[in-house]
């Protein structure tokens, strides 16, 4: 199969799904567009703040791609083209699509709130506190593992794996590195400009692109050489003011800066396929079993973003949820930017088949996000761009994607360990001391940071497969809570049901075969600290969620209650 007619299934199959299964879906739960939202009833200027429809949309595309989409689907091709196509596409409008949705409706229909507070609206208080603990674990393995990718493309130095001794610079990541700094410091000020300046929105775009330009223009001029290691503090220090500042300063400007470079680079991506038509260098499938891989349950939770992710119900209604100014809007915002993520990871799984078997290893793209963009540069320069320009734009956006997730995945992380220690009947003004504490913004965050950086020193390769199952595995406890939400409130949630069981299988069985695998590394003594973290938190996220799952799946057999929409 050719790159084009791959790239031209793609886009009809999901384009359709939002004309069809998204107006359906839209139609059949009911959308009020002269309700008054929680970003207008709950308006905070912190966490809730409406914003316009492009900046919500940026932000929730921004947030939920993270590098996800790129490095899943290049590592599931080793079981072939065929299958790693067919779940992206079914995943992304069935599963992933559905899912985004429906988290974001059950928290604009419930004051903006997240789906812990969901869970204990209509499942109870103690599925709420196991799933916040849940929650609050995989936002620490997000966080390492995103962590990691970004101090890795910002790595201004290549390194002999064997000696340690530094063999040169990467002009590439330091640029990188640098037109990502000055971003930070643009999205500040676009920020007062956004909040105070009350211009035209085309004045607002015309002015981020400019800036965004600029800051390319300065990466390009004045690269940054600083190594993986101190990357990883100056990241962290990043997200802990990232993730305690109000949303209109930094998350929701910085996520509309990226957009535009996001929306550009698949643009590109796309243009480039047209134009070279890639040849398909992949088999169409290779085996159920790879190396010691088989393809259930591990190309399923490979291939998490780009098909169906946990982590997005977490931003539908941990953050997005707060701007949404108009109910009508939360169809483009949350299923349309699911099915944009499908078609990056359609361009991922084109550019990886673009190669031979051991090319890309010969041109040095060694990681998955340098394949990604050394793909995209080789089609554009089919229409005369230059390799190293494209190749360094591409990378700062992959950056993009995985620093506008930490942004999001930190804050959610701090919100959910705060609201662990709270109930309904706390006094927030006569709290206890340790309550206090343990509800203190910052300290959830930094706790929850301390955690992270230690798991990133892994490396997010060996964090990736824990990752991917808890986040499959937070998918069904999102998918579980949204249907019985829509049970509660007389509304049809059978479309939820067949991606919620198989998600069940699938995450069960991965999570159990971790387990099996770290315990026999640690009853031989072979576990480091990160490891042996990991194997605590498969252990632990295993329990939890089965639990959640279980009350869920009661509420859902029992008969229909009283409820109101």
């Amino acid at each position: 199969m050719s790159g084009i007619l791959m790239m031209v299934i793609a886009l009809v199959v999901l384009i359709g799904a939002y004309l069809i299964y998204g107006r359906y879906l839209q139609n059949k739960w009911g959308i009020d567009p002269n309700a008054k939202t929680p970003a207008y009833e709950m308006e905070d200027g912190v966490d809730y703040v409406p914003a316009d429809t492009n900046v919500v949309f940026g932000h929730q595309f921004a947030s939920i791609a993270g590098a996800g989409p790129i490095n899943g689907p290049i590592q599931a091709a080793i079981f072939g083209w065929l299958p790693v196509l067919l779940w992206i596409l079914i995943g992304g409008v069935f599963f992933g699509a559905v899912q985004d949705f429906a988290a974001m409706y059950a928290s604009v229909k419930n004051k903006g709130r997240t789906i812990g507070y969901i869970i204990e609206e209509y499942i109870g208080k103690t599925g709420k506190k196991l799933f916040l603990l849940f929650c609050w674990l995989f936002c620490i393995l997000v966080v390492a593992a995103f962590a990691d990718v970004v101090a890795g493309t910002f790595n201004g130095f290549s390194v002999d794996t064997e000696t340690g001794k530094v063999l040169g610079t990467i002009t590439a990541n330091g640029a990188v590195a640098t037109t990502s700094m000055i971003f930070i410091v643009e999205a500040v000020a676009l920020g007062m400009l956004l909040k105070y300046g009350k211009l035209n929105k085309w004045v607002n775009t015309a002015i981020a692109i400019i800036l965004l330009v600029a800051a390319v223009a300065l990466g390009l001029k004045f690269p940054i050489y600083v190594s993986q290691g101190t990357w990883h503090i100056i990241i962290f220090i990043y997200i802990l003011i990232a993730s305690v500042v109000p949303v209109w300063a930094l998350l929701q400007p910085r996520d509309y800066l990226n957009s535009y470079l996001l929306i550009f680079m698949i643009v590109a991506a796309i243009v480039g396929v047209f134009v070279s038509n890639p040849k398909c260098n992949l088999e169409a499938f290779t085996s159920f079993n790879v190396d010691g891989q088989y393809l259930f349950p591990i190309l399923f939770v490979t291939i998490a973003c780009g098909a169906v992710s946990g982590f997005h119900s977490l931003v539908s209604s941990g953050t997005a949820s707060k701007q949404i100014k108009n109910e009508k809007n939360m169809l483009p915002v949350s299923f349309g930017a699911m099915l944009m993520e499908s078609m990056l990871a359609v361009i991922a799984l084109i550019a990886v088949a673009s190669f031979a078997a051991g090319e890309a290893a010969e041109q040095g793209l060694t990681t998955q996000p340098q394949i990604f963009a050394g793909a995209i540069a080789n089609f554009l320069t089919a229409v005369g761009l230059p390799y190293s320009l494209v190749f360094t734009l591409i990378n700062l956006a992959v950056s993009a994607f995985a620093l506008t997730s930490l942004d999001s995945v930190a804050r959610v992380g701090r919100l959910s360990f705060q609201e662990f220690w709270l109930d309904d009947d706390v006094d927030e003004k006569n709290m206890s001391p340790f309550l206090k504490l343990m509800t203190n913004k910052y300290f959830a965050t930094v706790i929850t940071l301390i955690l992270a950086y230690l798991l990133a020193k892994v490396g997010y390769q060996k964090i990736w497969p824990l990752f991917g199952s808890a986040n499959q595995l937070l998918s069904v406890l999102a998918l579980v809570a949204c249907a019985v939400f829509l049970k509660k409130t007389k509304r049809q949630g059978v479309m939820l049901w067949l991606p919620m069981v198989f998600m069940m299988a699938v995450t069960f069985t991965a999570l159990g075969m971790t387990i099996y695998s770290l315990g026999g590394q640690f009853i031989a003594g072979k576990l480091d600290l990160g490891n042996t973290l990991q194997l605590i938190f498969a252990i632990l996220l295993l329990i939890l969620g089965v639990i959640v799952a279980l009350q869920g799946i009661k509420k859902l057999s029992e008969k229909t209650d009283k409820a109101a929409a």
